[in-house]
C-alpha cells in the first residue's frame, strides 16, 4: 500500500496532538480532519497542511484508509460504528463508550461486522512498560507479591471536563488497570477504593474526587495498589512498580521522575520533571500512531483491542462503585 490517507475526527487537546503526530509519521501521506467546530478544523488543518472537511460523513466519503477518533467520549460509539460500517480500520481514544453497558453493543457491532478496531492505551507502546512486560513474561521477577501503579497529574484539567470524565478512576486509573492486566496476563477480580477532596471544592461539587486509591486483587491472589491525583505539584508522575520473589522493576524511574530523595547526598532524580501526559508519553503516542498505520496495512501489534479496553473499564466502573459505597466490589465480566 502506498502512502496512507487517514481521517481524524476531533481536534481538541488530544486530537491536535494526534494530528501533529500523524503528519509527521512516515508512510502517511495525507490527513483529512473533521470537527464539530468547523473553524477549528480549518485552523488546525491549515497549520499542518491537512484537508479540512465539513463533517464525519464527508470524512468517510473522502477515501480515507483508516479513521482516528479523538472526539469526546459520548461520540466514540457512533464514530466507531461508522468506521466499521465503512469497512476501514478504526483507532479510537479510550474508552469505547462512557460506561461498560454502553460499550457492549459496540463490541457486538464490531464482531458482527468483522471490524478492525483498536483503542488508545498508549502505555502499551512506552519503552518502560514494554520492558516490564518482557521481564515478567521471561520469569525474571519470579512470582509477583505486590504491584504499585501511580498516575498523577501536575494540575487538574478544567472542572467542565472533570464533570463529563466519568470520574478519576475512569479518566486516569483505567490506564493502570489496562497495563496491569496486559503485563500480568491476569484479571482483576475485586476492587476496594477510597478518595478525597482537598483541592478545588468545585471538583467535589461535580461528583468527583481529586485523589484516590484502589486496592485490587488479581485472580491469582496478587495484590495491586493503584493511586491517582489531580494535584501532584512535583510534576506529572506515572510509574509502575513490580515486586517479585526474584526481583523488582520500576517503570518511570528516570532522571525526570517527579519526586526527590530525602536521603543525604542523593541527588537523583536530577532532571526537570514532566509536566503533562503528552510530554511524558510523547514517544509512546508516536509509536502508537505508527502501529495504527501498520494495522491499516495489515500488520497487527500491541494496540489495545476493544474487548481489553472494556475489561479495563469494568475495573474502573467497579472502583467508582466502591468509591461511592465504601465497600469492596467484585469485578463482573
Amino acid at each position: 500500500m502506498s502512502d496512507l490517507h487517514l481521517g481524524l475526527a476531533g481536534v481538541g487537546r488530544i486530537g491536535v496532538m494526534h494530528a501533529r503526530t500523524i503528519v509527521a509519521t512516515p508512510g502517511i501521506g495525507r490527513l483529512s480532519i473533521a470537527d464539530v467546530d468547523a473553524a477549528r478544523a480549518e485552523a488546525v488543518a491549515g497549520d499542518l497542511g491537512a484537508d479540512p472537511v465539513a463533517d464525519v460523513e464527508a470524512l468517510l466519503a473522502a477515501g480515507i484508509d483508516g479513521l482516528v477518533v479523538a472526539t469526546g467520549t459520548a461520540q466514540h460509539p457512533e464514530l466507531i460504528r461508522a468506521g466499521v460500517q465503512a469497512g476501514i480500520p478504526v483507532f479510537s481514544e479510550k474508552p469505547v463508550a462512557p460506561d461498560v453497558a454502553l460499550s457492549l453493543p459496540v463490541l457486538d457491532f464490531i464482531a458482527r461486522h468483522d471490524g478492525v478496531v483498536r483503542i488508545g492505551h498508549q502505555r502499551r507502546y512506552d519503552a518502560g512498560y514494554l520492558e516490564a512486560k518482557r521481564a515478567h513474561s521471561a520469569g525474571e521477577l519470579g512470582w509477583l507479591h505486590a504491584i504499585r501503579a501511580v498516575t498523577c497529574d501536575m494540575t487538574p484539567p478544567p472542572v467542565a471536563f472533570i464533570a463529563t470524565s466519568g470520574g478519576l478512576f475512569r479518566d486516569c486509573s483505567v490506564h493502570d488497570f489496562d497495563v496491569i492486566r496486559w503485563i500480568t496476563g491476569r484479571e482483576i477480580v475485586e476492587v476496594y477504593a477510597r478518595g478525597s477532596n482537598n483541592g478545588d471544592p468545585e471538583i467535589g461539587k461535580v461528583g468527583d474526587v481529586d485523589s484516590a486509591l484502589a486496592v485490587c486483587t488479581l485472580d491469582d491472589g496478587t495484590l495491586a495498589v493503584v493511586t491517582a491525583s489531580r494535584y501532584n505539584g512535583a510534576g506529572h508522575d506515572v510509574r509502575l512498580e513490580l515486586q517479585g520473589s526474584k526481583g523488582s522493576l520500576e517503570v518511570g524511574l528516570d532522571a525526570r521522575t517527579a519526586l526527590r530523595s530525602a536521603e543525604p547526598g542523593v541527588s537523583f532524580p536530577d532532571g526537570p520533571p514532566h509536566t503533562t501526559f503528552a510530554e511524558r508519553f510523547a514517544d509512546a503516542y508516536r509509536a502508537e500512531i505508527a502501529a495504527f498505520a501498520d494495522l491499516v496495512r495489515g500488520i497487527d501489534g500491541e494496540l489495545c483491542r476493544p474487548e481489553d479496553a472494556v475489561a479495563a473499564s469494568r475495573v474502573a466502573d467497579a472502583a467508582q462503585e466502591s468509591l461511592l459505597t465504601g465497600a469492596p466490589v467484585r469485578v463482573v465480566g
